[in-house]
């Protein structure tokens, strides 16, 4: 049974052994580029952590766990278009570096090569695989969508929010682990409990995220810290705040959310906002009882090879990038 280290080892050395053609060089080199970027390659480990739950060897389960990583890399190129974001993983983002149209095409050329790899499954269960990648990709566009529509609209919840990150984030979690046991062998109970546990992992680390964007450091965190705030991002922080405020301090959010002011002076202003209402704490609650939510579906599971998902889902609440 391979440790998170030696998975994610493996699964940077088989991107790396992706070889793209020459030309046109503007189609593949920034596909090449992003996926030499790194990152925590937490969704095809999952993958592959799920397998080793019911079998160990994890051979059979590569080309799915390429696919989910290849997948996920295509909505960064496109979500960072949505957002303007300068930095990816403390680099530039490919439509900065690039442009536009080149991240777009890129994007879209991953999403095909992320489905071929995905079909390289036993016959006996490609449609079941299909049909769970594929349902996880229309949500997470899905999530996406309403994240942007979220931007202009005045009405939006918590459970909204909450719906919205599910989508975007936590159900492809979900459905690696879920893909992981299929291409295993695990039952439909099973594969229940592991979409269960990765769900509400993802919960877990999309809310941590949140909560690192506001108030992490900007050198471990990799990208720009107050990013959200600046975009008028409705996140739970936000929300939250918004929800606990007194007039004075609900009025301050609804102003500095109504401007493009992108400064120093807005983050700052909003965070101590946010520190007053003892949000950075309700946050890391919610957290922790997704986290705990996560545990509970994994402890139904009938493996004994669960030490690795355990360690995975420890480093998440302990993280600061």
């Amino acid at each position: 049974m391979k440790s998170i280290q030696e998975l994610s080892s493996l699964i940077n050395d088989k991107l790396g052994r992706i070889e793209y053609p020459k030309t046109p060089s503007l189609l593949y080199e920034p596909i090449d580029y992003v996926l030499s970027l790194g990152g925590k390659r937490m969704r095809p480990i999952l993958v592959l952590m799920a397998h080793q739950l019911f079998d160990k060897n994890i051979e059979k389960a590569i080309s799915s766990a390429l696919a989910i990583e290849v997948f996920h890399n295509f909505t960064l190129l496109h979500d960072d278009i949505m957002d303007n974001a300068p930095l990816r993983r403390g680099q530039q983002t490919v439509h900065k570096k690039w442009n536009n149209n080149v991240a777009i095409l890129s994007g879209d050329t991953m999403l095909v090569q992320a489905h071929r790899l995905i079909t390289e499954v036993d016959d006996t269960i490609i449609k079941q695989v299909l049909a769970v990648f594929s349902k996880a990709a229309i949500e997470v566009c899905e999530g996406q969508q309403w994240d942007m529509d979220f931007e202009t609209q005045s009405d939006v919840s918590i459970p909204d929010y909450l719906k919205m990150i599910e989508y975007k984030t936590a159900v492809l979690l979900g459905a690696a682990l879920q893909i992981g046991g299929i291409i295993a062998g695990a039952s439909k109970e099973e594969q229940k409990h592991l979409y269960a546990f990765g769900r509400n992992l993802g919960m877990a680390f999309q809310l941590k995220d949140d909560l690192l964007d506001a108030f992490g450091d900007v050198e471990a965190f990799g990208k720009q810290v107050g990013g959200d705030i600046m975009a008028n991002k409705k996140t739970y922080l936000y929300l939250k705040a918004f929800a606990l405020a007194d007039g004075t301090q609900r009025q301050n959010l609804e102003q500095y959310f109504s401007t493009n002011d992108t400064s120093q002076l807005k983050v700052d202003a909003v965070k101590t906002i946010f520190s007053n209402l003892d949000i950075p704490e309700l946050t890391a609650n919610l957290i922790r009882e997704y986290h705990a939510r996560a545990m509970e579906s994994l402890a139904a599971i009938n493996s004994e090879n669960k030490e690795p998902l355990l360690a995975f889902s420890a480093l998440l609440m302990d993280r600061v990038s």
